[in-house]
């Protein structure tokens, strides 16, 4: 998937409440959560192909792409320290990484080390979803206890969005088996796929909207968390 689907997903994406929801939750939190000065650097930890580097920059930030190969401007080496120097970011963010990491303590550490004072960590990951192993799938989150990992690391939780709630995100995982199942159709999968997915989506926005705030916190499938770096953690 390229980076401009990831961020502009569109009606025929299978994943595009998903995506959407994400790039408009990191949106908020760049307009919104955090107050970055132009020539303000960003560390992106697991950066992938970097879906929001042009958000970053559009804003005067300087982003710098981690991740354990090339093209990443940095790489890393799990279990050592990535190759930056403490105190390098005003802000240290991590895009659905965390549940492909064994290694949590080094990672967050890392993360934590990486920041300026009163530098900002922004991360989101997964609380329920389906197994992806890109290479490897380790883990899941509810939100009290993302918080409490977060917070043995020294990161306080400020700001807190869960997305995807239990109704959108059932018709969200009925959706991947069809474009399983189809997926292996030559020419006449793809044909049939097309007005699923299309359905789909629609009734996934539809059941995301109806969906009571309360309810799609606490079971949401993904949750966008925005971290103070402290020494002491308060864990709830």
């Amino acid at each position: 998937m390229r980076p401009s689907d990831r961020v502009n997903p569109g009606w025929f994406d299978h994943a595009r409440m998903p995506l959407l929801l994400l790039r408009r939750a990191v949106q908020t939190a760049l307009d919104d959560w955090i107050a970055l000065a132009s020539g303000g650097v960003v560390v992106d930890v697991g950066c992938g192909d970097s879906p929001y580097r042009a958000m970053f920059e559009s804003k005067g930030l300087k982003y710098i792409a981690c991740d354990l190969g090339e093209p990443a401007d940095v790489i890393i080496t799990p279990n050592h320290p990535i190759p930056l120097p403490d105190g390098s970011a005003d802000l240290v963010v991590s895009f659905q990484v965390l549940e492909h990491v064994w290694e949590l303590d080094w990672y967050l550490g890392e993360c934590r080390r990486l920041l300026k004072p009163n530098g900002k960590f922004l991360i989101s990951t997964h609380g329920m979803w389906l197994y992806h192993p890109h290479p490897q799938d380790f883990r899941r989150w509810t939100h009290t206890g993302l918080v409490r990992q977060l917070g043995e690391s020294g990161l306080v939780v400020s700001q807190m969005v869960g997305m995807v709630g239990p109704l959108a995100l059932t018709t969200q995982i009925r959706l991947i088996g069809y474009r399983e199942v189809l997926g292996r159709i030559p020419i006449l999968g793809a044909i049939l796929f097309a007005p699923i997915v299309l359905c789909m989506n629609l009734r996934i926005a539809l059941e995301e909207r109806i969906t009571p705030s309360g309810m799609k916190f606490d079971h949401a499938s993904t949750y966008l968390c925005l971290c103070d770096g402290e020494q002491t953690a308060k864990i709830p």
